[in-house]
């Protein structure tokens, strides 16, 4: 790392999805039917999980990679040594994808589908690094993929977040996360990436939460239970 300690710390504030941990658990103690929990604990300043790890990745253009190099403002946060980024997708990237597509085999073997819920936030305005920066910034964006969210899963999405201010659809982010292995070939994969907009739930850019968390756990809770309504019944879910 090429930051001083203000400036990473700075720099954690910007990047990190500060309280959506929090969030996902309660949720997960409120909802009819517990879901499994799948947490990145590794700030994505060490690897960042969901991106793809060679040059399918857009992002890399703003040094933002599965490895980034590149800060948010795109200064330097690290150099840019081959051999260094090997070493981290073999220590974090490819042991974390590895145990996520064990996880939804798993899942698939038990109960013959799986849905995966991402969640994540963003600052209420763009830092310099997005690609995609013009776009509206709505208290959630749900980030879609043509094979893996079918209809009723945004419907649900749509019904559950309904109480937490506009919703649009992959702005100013887009996309969801989905095993490569099952990857448009798996459609008993389904998936979501909820973005939640940070000042709609605290006071940025990573203070305490406010009011709103209570509301998004609540949200997150019940399209946690539609998803159960919707799929077939298995104890073994």
């Amino acid at each position: 790392m090429l930051l001083d300690d203000a400036e990473l710390e700075a720099e954690l504030d910007r990047m990190t999805d500060t309280h959506t941990g929090a969030i996902a658990a309660a949720a997960a103690q409120t909802a009819a039917l517990r879901p499994w929990i799948f947490e990145n604990r590794a700030s994505r300043l060490v690897i960042d999980p969901e991106r793809f790890p060679d040059e399918r990745e857009e992002m890399r253009a703003a040094g933002m990679g599965a490895v980034y190099t590149k800060t948010s403002h795109g200064e330097p946060l690290r150099l840019e040594d081959a051999e260094q980024e090997r070493r981290l997708l073999d220590e974090y990237f490819h042991p974390y994808a590895q145990a996520m597509m064990e996880f939804i085999d798993a899942r698939l073997d038990a109960t013959g589908h799986a849905v995966i819920l991402d969640v994540h936030s963003y600052p209420s305005k763009p830092l310099p690094y997005e690609l995609h920066a013009d776009g509206s910034r709505p208290a959630i964006c749900l980030g879609t993929d043509a094979f893996h969210t079918p209809d009723w899963l945004l419907g649900a999405a749509r019904a559950a977040f309904e109480s937490c201010g506009d919703i649009e659809l992959n702005t100013p982010f887009a996309g969801c996360y989905v095993p490569l292995r099952h990857y448009n070939t798996q459609p008993a994969v389904s998936a979501i990436m909820v973005e939640v907009r940070r000042d709609t739930y605290l006071t940025e850019p990573a203070g305490p939460p406010t009011d709103g968390l209570r509301r998004l756990t609540v949200a997150l809770a019940r399209l946690i239970d539609l998803c159960d309504q919707r799929l077939p019944r298995s104890e073994h879910r």
